[in-house]
């Protein structure tokens, strides 16, 4: 693909734009990016993943801003959010309990959730699968008995009771 500037050189610099959904797709070469203004990865003053990551973690999901709120500080090595957000790492491993506040919501959006799970082994993962489907069967439990769904759940506890006897298949 030639740059659709200059129409000489191969395009190494490919940009796409939403805006109000609308996808618009720029090809540039390097120099004309340059030219152009656009911001070239790697180079100074130039997007960066880390950019990115920063942007995020100043992001307040509450209130939808940009938080300047009281400074979090990490009472172990005395990292503060605002500088953990632009150095893009924690000082020690107690920043993670100290900035939790801030960083489940930004784990719940990147990830999807902020418990990681893992995958399990086909082998000998019949026991952990077993747990985990007696875990998700309690929480299903639990709402039917906030919905008083008695009948149902009664008919869960079994099942949950029947599992919790019944010992993992170690055959694979």
């Amino acid at each position: 693909m030639t740059c659709q500037e200059c129409g000489q050189r191969p395009a190494s610099l490919h940009f796409t734009k939403i805006v109000n959904g609308e996808k618009t797709e720029f090809h540039f070469c390097e120099s004309c990016a340059k030219e152009k203004g656009e911001l070239i990865p790697g180079t100074p003053g130039g997007f960066s993943i880390h950019n990115l990551l920063s942007g995020l973690l100043d992001f307040d999901p509450s209130s939808g801003a940009m938080s300047k709120a009281r400074p979090i500080r990490c009472e172990h090595c005395g990292l503060t959010y605002s500088q953990f957000s632009k150095l893009g790492r924690f000082g020690c491993s107690n920043c993670y309990q100290s900035f939790k506040e801030k960083l489940d919501p930004l784990f719940r959006r990147v990830h999807g959730n902020t418990l990681h799970v893992g995958k399990v082994p086909k082998r000998s993962g019949q026991e952990i699968e077993q747990k985990r489907e007696i875990e998700r069967l309690k929480k299903e439990l639990q709402g039917l008995i906030e919905q008083e769904e008695f009948e149902k759940a009664a008919q869960l506890r079994d099942r949950i009771r029947d599992l919790d006897k019944k010992p993992a298949d170690s055959s694979g």
